[in-house]
């Protein structure tokens, strides 16, 4: 008589160690997991509060400046430096993973207008209201010595704005005309002007080096090459833009940060119409960084938050707040992708998280595939009604959520006004203007 016996191989199903967890063995069947869409449902909903819970995204303030707090700016070798400068001329470098200053300096006579580092990031070059143009060591000065600049040139115009090329070693600045620099030199070896009025903001391209950007006060952003003679492309807006960023993965987005409470992403091989319109701020948009992925940006506003949006989304995925942060003055991205620093006008430097609910320090590699697991859930339900409404509240002041109701009845009145005026009217002779057209005034090249 034959017997049939089950048998089946220890490896499958023993541990090699007491520490090993139990394997168990899995069948993917859909035939037999009837009921896995709910499963992972739930899962999903989990995950999303448990996201509420653990958003904690203030990490602490860097206390040390007298008055508010003008510019920011990033170390091009380091992730824990970045530097600082205030109203009363001083500039400080702080080391981010201690939250202390190392270097501290009276610069200049008034605001402090521009900070850059050079390319190897033992050098930074400071500009400010007293038209001087001064280089510093970025390490201290020893014990006994004076802390005077390595060089210092006075301007004949004003400067507003600094930008660094970390790939030609060139630096340019604007104010009444834009100019470029080399450290070697103590003239501009470059100037450019297109109009009579002063910039006070520029920005090289990431990716083109020969590209850079000046917002100027007659609302105009100019397009320069550092290879022509003169200028390549000047598009005006309705409202004055504060700040410009270029997006470091694209060489040909950028975003600005507009006094009409938005900001606008363009391409540059199409500026007639703005790519996206990203709304929520309730006052001026003052500053702008792109995260090194190039898929998300973090605004700074006069509204007193903080706003990160996707790249292609109209409306941020994060609001951050504090019951004592003043008006935003400047905002930073730091190169690892992780953390976010805001300055505000009441003399603190804030650090966050850019995630608020991600889990700091080691990960374990169970944790890492359970978040991405449930990342991938996430983006899986994010159309369902509790999923999406759960994972985009936002808990705001009263103030701003009384303000921006207000602002969406304004717009809704707005748009119910211009239809009814199209619909009685003569065919044609209201035409309808996209909402992304509207900022967009006149683009000569």
């Amino acid at each position: 008589m034959r017997v049939k016996v089950l048998s089946r191989n220890p490896d499958d199903y023993l541990r090699e160690t007491k520490r090993d967890i139990y394997k168990v063995p899995r069948n993917f069947d859909p035939a037999l997991h009837p009921f896995e869409a709910p499963r992972e449902y739930i899962r999903t909903l989990n995950a999303v509060k448990l996201d509420k819970v653990f958003a904690k995204p203030f990490l602490g303030s860097l206390d040390g400046h007298v008055e508010g707090i003008s510019v920011l700016c990033k170390h091009p070798k380091s992730l824990s430096i970045t530097g600082s400068g205030s109203f009363d001329g001083e500039i400080r470098l702080w080391n981010l993973a201690q939250r202390k200053c190392i270097r501290q300096v009276q610069a200049h006579d008034g605001y402090v207008r521009g900070i850059a580092f050079t390319q190897d990031g033992q050098r930074f070059i400071s500009i400010g209201d007293d038209k001087t143009l001064k280089t510093w060591n970025a390490e201290a000065p020893g014990y006994g010595e004076k802390d005077f600049p390595i060089n210092t040139i006075i301007s004949k115009t004003l400067l507003n704005g600094i930008s660094y090329n970390n790939k030609s070693g060139q630096f340019a600045t604007c104010g009444e005309i834009c100019q470029l620099w080399e450290e070697s030199r103590n003239e501009p070896i470059r100037s450019f002007q297109w109009g009579a009025d002063s910039a006070y903001h520029i920005a090289f391209n990431l990716v083109e080096p020969h590209l850079l950007v000046i917002c100027a006060n007659d609302r105009s952003i100019t397009f320069y090459d550092t290879r022509e003679v003169g200028p390549v492309r000047k598009m005006v807006l309705a409202m004055r833009s504060n700040q410009v960023a270029w997006n470091p993965m694209e060489a040909f987005i950028y975003t600005l940060a507009n006094e009409d409470y938005n900001l606008y992403t363009f391409d540059t091989r199409k500026m007639a119409v703005a790519v996206t319109k990203h709304k929520g701020h309730i006052s001026a948009v003052i500053s702008v960084d792109y995260a090194p992925t190039g898929l998300e940006f973090v605004s700074g506003s006069y509204d007193r938050t903080l706003r990160i949006f996707q790249a292609n989304k109209s409306f941020s995925r994060e609001i951050y707040h504090t019951k004592r942060m003043q008006r935003i003055t400047n905002v930073l991205w730091s190169l690892d992708n992780k953390y976010i620093l805001s300055a505000s006008d009441e003399m603190n430097i804030r650090l966050w998280k850019a995630r608020a609910s991600e889990k700091l320090g080691i990960l374990l590699p169970r944790e890492k595939a359970n978040f991405k697991y449930q990342e991938a859930l996430k983006k899986k339900f994010e159309a369902f009604p509790q999923i999406g409404s759960i994972s985009k509240y936002r808990h705001v002041p009263k103030y701003l959520h009384r303000a921006a109701e207000q602002h969406r009845q304004m717009f809704l009145k707005e748009k119910r006004k211009e239809a009814n005026r199209r619909a009685h009217s003569k065919p044609g002779s209201v035409p309808y203007v996209s909402e992304r057209k509207e900022p967009i005034v006149e683009e000569n090249s």
